[in-house]
């Protein structure tokens, strides 16, 4: 039984360990004075030239404007919108919507085979040691 414990001590570090990378993950894009404005506003940002650059990743825009302040905003398809920022200098950075499982239930189910693996020889091994 204590074989158990142990291992439910160590899944539940492990677990927390995950969640911990998370977050820290989560936290790193966006940054901590991003704030998530109308498009509409973006667009007068843009108009007044008070935008210095975007990351457009699919349909989400973020971006800085000319006092170091960061920005959010969701981009409906709006047609005009690279030409609107080329011709008011805006430095323009694109890249495709990112698709990968970036939640602590993808990490955990990709390495859910591999914890499984290394939890079952744990208690293998701990079963050939037997009482000595």
């Amino acid at each position: 039984m204590k074989a158990g414990r142990n291992f439910f001590v160590w899944l539940v570090v492990l677990v927390f360990l995950v969640m911990l990378y998370d977050v820290v993950q989560g936290t790193s894009g966006g940054g901590a004075n991003s704030t998530e404005i109308a498009f509409s506003e973006f667009l007068q940002d843009v108009d007044g030239g008070r935008v210095s650059e975007v990351s457009i990743r699919g349909p989400y825009i973020d971006g800085k404007y000319e006092d170091g302040r960061g920005f959010s905003t969701y981009n409906p398809d709006y047609p005009g919108l690279i030409d609107d920022l080329k011709a008011r200098g805006v430095r323009i950075e694109a890249a495709p919507v990112d698709t990968a499982m970036n939640s602590l239930f993808g990490i955990l189910l990709s390495w859910f085979p591999i914890l499984l693996l290394i939890g079952v020889w744990v208690f293998f091994m701990r079963q050939m040691q037997g009482g000595g």
